[in-house]
């Protein structure tokens, strides 16, 4: 297990690889009762002051990848405003009490952001809490395995598209007002996009989507000095994975197929966000940076 993300270590066994248990939860999800639970950061990510003092909205804040950034975020001295589905309560709670032990402001909006009031309503409640967006991340995504086409109805069609890519149409317009210069939105793709499965027809798909939208808005807003950036993650161990992101058979070895031969922490993503959002990344704008263990993207 990770010490932290400067320690020199072994990337193929600082983390536990396949064999995975089979457990399974109803969907959204919670990582407090997963099994094998995720490493987010809690006790690894330390932070040097690269976010300070910076507003960031990040989506799916509760567990899994958002949840790291989230931490990580704060730790580099970021206010963070937490979106999350109600049902992820209990989790939400916990991320805005390590934002808080790191000494800033945690603000929690819970709904559904395939739904365009809630994405508004969250970038309202952002500004009327610190007066301005200067991190959009958008993260949180909707990933149920079906292996045919034939048993793929249009409602799970249309509520992926919409949790996945409006909502970040919805959030982005909604924050790009209240963006100064210096500003950054963060995209989460996948390798799906590159590489998809057969039976993520409608999440790769998807993932796809926000890769083209976050280009093609990355060119249009970098005059205003604000910059667009994407992350395309691996395969991650996540509440998704347990709440019909992956068939069961598949769990166990999830993650096994990467050169690195295992799936990724959320952890390990948390650094890819810090740097866009950072004022490192200031000559970096309609980029994808892979996070996926090796697995090589186009």
């Amino acid at each position: 297990m990770a010490t932290d993300q400067y320690t020199l270590q072994d990337p193929t066994t600082q983390y536990p690889g396949p064999q995975f248990p089979a457990e399974q939860q109803q969907a959204p999800g919670l990582a407090s009762e997963m099994d094998l639970k995720p490493d987010h950061g809690e006790a690894t990510y330390r932070g040097t002051g690269r976010l300070q003092d910076r507003v960031a909205v990040v989506t799916g804040a509760d567990s899994g990848i958002g949840r790291a950034v989230a931490i990580a975020y704060a730790r580099e001295g970021a206010d963070v405003v937490l979106s999350y589905l109600p049902s992820e309560e209990q989790d939400a709670d916990e991320v805005a009490r390590l934002v808080e032990e790191a000494g800033r402001k945690a603000v929690k909006v819970p709904g559904d952001l395939s739904e365009e009031s809630t994405c508004r309503e969250l970038v309202d409640r952002t500004v009327e809490a610190f007066g301005r967006v200067d991190v959009l991340v958008s993260n949180a995504g909707k990933q149920t395995a079906v292996e045919e086409i034939a048993d793929l109805t249009s409602e799970q069609f249309d509520q992926t598209l919409k949790t996945n890519v409006y909502a970040l149409f919805w959030l982005a317009k909604a924050a790009l007002p209240h963006m100064r210069p210096g500003a950054a939105i963060i995209g989460t793709s996948s390798i799906q996009a590159y590489q998809p499965s057969p039976n993520l027809l409608d999440y790769a798909t998807t993932k796809s989507a926000i890769n083209t939208f976050c280009k093609a808005l990355a060119q249009q807003v970098a005059p205003k000095g604000v910059r667009v950036n994407i992350v395309a993650p691996g395969p991650v161990w996540t509440p998704l994975q347990v709440t019909g992101g992956q068939p069961q058979d598949n769990l166990p070895e999830f993650g096994g197929q990467t050169p690195l031969g295992r799936a990724g922490q959320p952890a390990e993503l948390a650094p890819a966000f810090v740097f866009l959002a950072s004022q490192e990344s200031s000559y970096v704008a309609g980029e994808t940076i892979g996070v996926t263990g090796g697995s090589p993207l186009p």
